[in-house]
């Protein structure tokens, strides 16, 4: 059976018009003869979307039952069974009541898919996953339902339902998105210009990815090598060299000038992997690619200008940025290069050449380390010098062998030389089997004249065969060493990655391997002051540095109090201490100092984003303030002012039971605000640190009393289990008082009207408890933490109960007073909060607890 087709409408924020455009091309496919059905939509009391369902056939919703509430589902099984050609299934991020099948509606969909049904959906940029913690951090709001990218990457179809920020801040002040008593809150928080703006950004350049996505996958398919330049790429090739940092500049620059450009670095290495770039190099260029906003590659290829066009051409690069030739003039003679090869090849992709301060110098002579140890080489030079003479005896011992026969075993002998000891052993070899080659066994014997040409000839052939053979076994050493130095470094770079994965912190990780795999006594980082950069006077004085990190003992504190200093750039130093390290185990460090700097940048990016935290949670804290409050300060100011304007009409003769009932309204509306402003008060006192406390024994038996008695007439069905012999608790009477009020008129907003909630108290292990027992729905243990959220109420999404300050002033407060508010299941079903104060007899003479 073939897989169903997902179509998916995208928007930017609610109410821009994805149900409507969704329900149009369900109206259109059904006027075409397609079997539609509607799944699921939501209409959110909107007219226009109510009206486009028309007379389209609704599968009937399943009813469910969670938590004494009803809700109404998608019948997935009445889908599948009615078998659609086109099923509509509104909010694709959707999280289903628990006891469906699915816990997520973008899993039914995929389900209606595997069954062959075509499904139109939605869904909101904020719901995809990628960007749910940058939309947290543009409004302010974290949305927790969320569907992830590939399953809406995956769709066939994904259309962009777009509308500028006024447009949709006008549907929502014409009522054509939310009701009347929301509109004020929403378009001061979430449906700000500003929001919308960056809203419509993320949706806008997440469904452009989408389409490079089939934009490559269609090129592929159709084997286009071609560049299509649909938005511009601009490549820089690295080669790890100095001039590096210069191309990454110039092409960000380009880059710059195209909105939207991406920026790719990518550094063609060896396929042997035995030569390459400087790694310390490679790594502070990867920095400072990622520092621009672009991204970092490698390659592997011999040959460099076709790797970098078929890596520019995977990408539909449409630029690509090369640095001049290092190279010097007459090198250029006898090869065009890589940059002037790579322009002749490079048909519709622009190349840049961009001028440098190396360019045209020559590439500076790496020095050839030797490929043998020197005791080998002091070995064969001991066998050149004395085999050699003890061949001769040899061989002039065996009259019978010819010349030939005499050459093929010198030439042997050299060879064995050039084995042991390398080429300048064999070539002292072969130089002195010549001469004895010609002494003794080339008539005229005794001289160094040849006589007959063929002896000549053969004598040459020995030398340059002897000379060949060292060299090529010089060579095959020299790569031996050189592979091994490389795996030797890929395990040491691969230890150290893996330890700064496996690390809890990366940089002390990371300096720490480096000292186990060099055998250190210390590794730290400095850091030069900033008034002293730029000065080499005052960066030489001991004070002008900090260290930032260390590990290991005495370590470093300045740049010559080490071994070996590896500079990071200006300001950042790594200094060893312990040994001198070789020169190539330099370059290996010096690509792990620039990864400790990035360390370090992420340790205070890091540092700084826990210091912004709690200014980013204060700022969200206002803003749920200025949302909640808004409604529940204006509910009461409204009723008390209606009561009092309808006391001083003089249209109206109210009875004396009219005015009570009217003053009564006035009075209560007056009492609640004044709770609500009492309540914003003592939390902001207990944020500043600055809530005045007087502790005293206080017994539960008269503050309970007291705190029902401010509840009103509710509180009336409460019942009290208190003994009589319960010590005195340690608290603010007026503070207590505060917190059993809102614990109880918490637990009475959710008790059922025939089961009201217990007060029951009990001594233990010097604390005296106060449980507060509910037998309404209860709370999931997961959450629990959830309810002392300020301006939180579980499950309440319309503010029209309260600005949610109870339960978290509530715990504040009994936390100030020494005490703790936690939650228990009520055996049965239900919560209990349990209020936790030191005993009275427990209190130090010292004073009340702080």
């Amino acid at each position: 059976m073939p897989r169903g087709e997902l179509r998916i409408y995208l928007g930017a924020a609610p109410g821009v018009g994805k149900t409507y455009a969704m329900l149009e091309e369900a109206q259109r496919r059904a006027a075409r003869g397609t079997d539609v059905v509607i799944g699921f939509v939501e209409t959110h009391g909107r007219q226009h979307t109510a009206e486009m369902l028309g007379d389209l056939e609704q599968v009937p919703r399943r009813a469910m039952t969670y938590r004494g509430a009803e809700f109404t589902e998608m019948d997935l099984d009445a889908v599948l069974a009615r078998r659609p050609e086109v099923a509509v299934v509104d909010e694709l991020a959707h999280t289903n009541v628990p006891g469906s099948r699915h816990d997520k509606r973008w899993q039914d969909v995929q389900e209606l898919l595997d069954a062959g049904i075509d499904v139109l959906s939605t869904v909101n940029v904020q719901h995809l996953e990628s960007v749910n913690d940058v939309v947290a951090q543009i409004t302010g709001t974290t949305q927790r339902e969320t569907v992830p990218d590939e399953i809406v990457r995956a769709a066939e179809q994904v259309e962009l339902v777009d509308m500028t920020p006024e447009a949709l801040r006008r549907r929502m002040a014409h009522g054509n998105i939310y009701r009347p008593d929301k509109i004020d809150a929403a378009l001061g928080n979430y449906f700000r210009v500003g929001n919308l703006t960056a809203l419509r950004e993320l949706a806008l350049l997440w469904l452009a990815d989408k389409v490079d996505e089939q934009l490559d996958r269609y090129r592929s398919q159709q084997g286009i090598a071609a560049t299509w330049e649909a938005r511009e790429r601009v490549v820089v090739a690295l080669t790890g060299g100095p001039e590096g940092e210069t191309l990454i500049r110039r092409a960000a620059r380009v880059a710059a000038r195209s909105k939207g450009a991406d920026l790719l670095a990518v550094h063609v290495a060896r396929s042997d992997g035995l030569a390459g770039a400087d790694p310390a190099q490679l790594a502070r260029q990867r920095v400072l690619v990622e520092s621009l906003g672009g991204t970092y590659h490698q390659v592997l290829g011999t040959d460099v200008p076709a790797a970098l066009l078929d890596f520019a051409q995977g990408v539909n690069a449409t630029q690509l940025v090369l640095g001049a030739s290092r190279r010097g003039r007459l090198a250029q003679i006898f090869a065009r290069g890589v940059g002037v090869t790579t322009t002749a090849l490079s048909g519709s992709i622009d190349v840049h050449l961009v001028t440098h301060k190396q360019a045209g110098k020559g590439r500076r002579a790496a020095a050839v380390p030797a490929a043998l140890s020197r005791r080998r080489r002091l070995l064969g030079f001991g066998l050149a010098v004395l085999g050699m003479p003890l061949l001769t005896v040899l061989l002039r011992t065996l009259p019978d062998l010819t010349l030939t026969n005499d050459i093929l075993l010198f030439l042997a002998g050299v060879v064995g030389v050039a084995l042991v000891g390398g080429v300048w052993p064999a070539l002292v070899a072969a130089l002195g089997g010549s001469l004895l080659l010609n002494w003794f066994f080339t008539p005229p014997y005794k001289t160094l004249t040849i006589a007959e040409a063929d002896n000549l000839l053969a004598l040459a052939v020995f030398v340059g065969v002897a000379l060949a053979v060292s060299w090529i076994v010089d060579v095959a050493a020299r790569r031996t060493r050189e592979a091994a130095r490389a795996a030797a470094d890929a395990q040491t770079l691969a230890a150290v990655a893996g330890g700064v994965l496996r690390g809890e912190r990366p940089l002390p990780a990371l300096l720490d391997q480096l000292r186990e795999t060099f055998g250190l006594r210390a590794v730290s980082v400095l850091e030069l002051a900033e008034e002293a950069s730029g000065r080499p006077q005052r960066a030489r004085e001991e004070r002008a540095w900090c260290v930032v990190a260390s590990v290991g003992e005495q370590p470093a504190c300045t740049p010559d109090g080490g071994e070996t200093a590896v500079p990071v750039d200006e300001r950042i130093t790594v200094v060893l201490s312990g040994r001198r390290l070789e020169a190539a185990d330099r370059r290996i460090v010096e690509a792990f100092a620039a990864q400790a700097a990035v360390a370090l940048r992420q340790e205070r990016l890091a540092e700084e984003a826990a210091t912004a935290r709690p200014l980013a949670a204060a700022d969200r804290m206002r803003t749920a303030l200025l949302a909640a409050v808004s409604h529940d300060l204006r509910t009461p100011l409204a009723s008390a002012k209606a009561a009092v304007t309808s006391l001083r009409s003089h249209d109206i003769e109210f009875d004396e039971a009219d005015r009570d009932e009217l003053l009564e309204t006035a009075e209560e509306s007056l009492d609640r605000l004044a709770r609500l402003v009492a309540n914003l008060l003592d939390m902001s006192r207990l944020q500043a640190g600055v809530l005045g406390i007087s502790a005293t024994a206080v017994g539960l038996e008269d503050a309970v009393p007291l705190a029902l008695d401010e509840l009103g007439p509710a509180a009336a069905t409460v019942g009290t289990d208190i003994p009589a012999d319960l010590p005195a608790a340690t608290a603010d009477p007026g503070l207590l008082e505060r917190v059993l009020v809102n614990v109880v008129a918490n637990a009475l907003r959710y008790s059922p009207p025939d089961q009201p909630p217990v007060i029951t108290a009990s001594a233990h292990a010097g604390q005296v408890e106060l449980r507060v027992i509910d037998r309404g729905p209860g709370i999931p243990e997961e959450q629990w933490e959830h309810i002392f959220l300020p301006f939180q109420r579980l499950g309440d999404r319309d503010n029209q109960t309260g600005v949610g300050l109870g339960l978290a002033l509530s715990r504040g407060l009994a936390e100030a007073m020494g005490g703790s508010i936690t939650p228990e299941t009520t055996p049965g079903g239900g919560l209990t909060m349990v209020l936790r104060l030191p005993a009275a007899a427990q209190t130090s003479s010292e004073g009340p607890p702080e």
